[in-house]
């Protein structure tokens, strides 16, 4: 607008100057002068004129935002917020130097690079924030964390109200027991105590199950899974029930096979996905990106025997191969089979 403005102004002081040095030129008629000064007038009509059409296109075409969502968020910013658990192993957990590491953090890693593609931001920064399975969901909603790389259930009731990538795993429900405690099932825990974790989905269908089989079993709550295992450890709980695969990866972390199992039927199945915002679908388009190139790539092969069938950090590894359910889920994204 300011430039506009200038704009009209010169216009009418050079139209203005005009006028005054023909009433000073000698020789000329006042009719030629008058003439001369209608011509000045119009000289300046004609650029309001030109001004008000281009400040009228200004209005009829207002600034638009390039992306929209959770992209546009992160492309102002300049920082992609990533949530991750601390011991949730082998999908989230910290190192001994407390550094996030884990296979669905080496999952998120690609999923960001194709985010910094997309929005063409190669200095786009990565800010990691610790989640537990309480808060996760309204630290996602609240846009403290942009994208959850942990290991959350994707379920139907879960879906209406939070968005999720394709499935980066598969698993089931088990009972984590001490050796020698003669618990093999859930009906081996009646008269027994159970811990859950807070904010799972466990927390809420195990008991349910426990009632429809008519089991007296007393349950109690932790904050996390470390505070769980606590629980079992320090024989203040019977067993502890979660997803087999994190069963089995907190026994590795702590290389406890000899004092540890994990027994029973699968009581629940549960697919993981990376979590963010609901009804973001430019976001979901650069994920759904992602894991095609993971799973084009083979990049997803390379992952999963890093966490899966190597060494974990303390040495010990889960030598869990790949589900047919689970390499299915992958071929559909791109995956070529072996």
């Amino acid at each position: 607008m300011g430039n506009w403005s200038g704009f009209i102004g010169a216009c009418a002081l050079k139209a203005h100057l005009y006028r005054i040095a023909l009433a000073y030129r000698t020789g000329l008629r006042s009719a030629r002068v008058a003439a001369l000064a209608r011509w000045s007038r119009l000289a300046v009509l004609l650029c309001v004129a030109v001004t008000g059409a281009a400040e009228a296109q200004q209005k009829a075409f207002p600034d638009v935002e390039p992306f929209s969502g959770t992209l546009q968020k992160i492309y102002t910013s300049g920082v992609i917020r990533v949530g991750h658990r601390e011991n949730s192993p082998p999908f989230a957990f910290l190192d001994a130097q407390r550094h996030p590491i884990g296979y669905s953090l080496d999952i998120c890693e690609v999923v960001v690079e194709e985010i910094a593609r997309y929005l063409h931001k190669e200095d786009l920064k990565t800010e990691l924030v610790p989640v537990t399975p309480e808060n996760r969901f309204e630290l996602v909603k609240s846009g403290a964390v942009d994208l959850e790389c942990g290991s959350t259930t994707a379920s139907a009731e879960r879906r209406l109200a939070m968005g999720f990538s394709p499935t980066i795993f598969v698993t089931g429900a088990k009972l984590l027991v001490k050796r020698g405690s003669g618990i093999v099932s859930l009906r081996g825990l009646q008269g027994k105590t159970a811990v859950l974790t807070k904010g799972t989905v466990h927390a809420e269908a195990i008991p349910k199950i426990a009632q429809q089989q008519n089991l007296s079993i007393q349950f109690v709550f932790a904050n996390d899974h470390n505070e769980s295992f606590q629980i079992l450890a320090a024989g203040k709980a019977d067993a502890f029930i979660n997803d087999d695969v994190q069963l089995y990866g907190m026994i590795a972390a702590r290389d406890a096979e000899s004092d540890y199992r994990v027994v029973g039927d699968f009581l629940t199945y549960a697919d993981y996905a990376l979590m963010f915002r609901h009804d973001d679908a430019e976001f979901a388009k650069v994920v759904q990106q992602a894991f095609e190139r993971l799973a084009g790539s083979r990049e997803i092969r390379a992952i999963y025997r890093r966490w899966f069938m190597r060494p974990l950090p303390s040495g010990v590894s889960l030598n869990l191969r790949m589900s047919p359910h689970l390499e299915h889920a992958f071929q559909l994204q791109g995956l070529a089979a072996d």
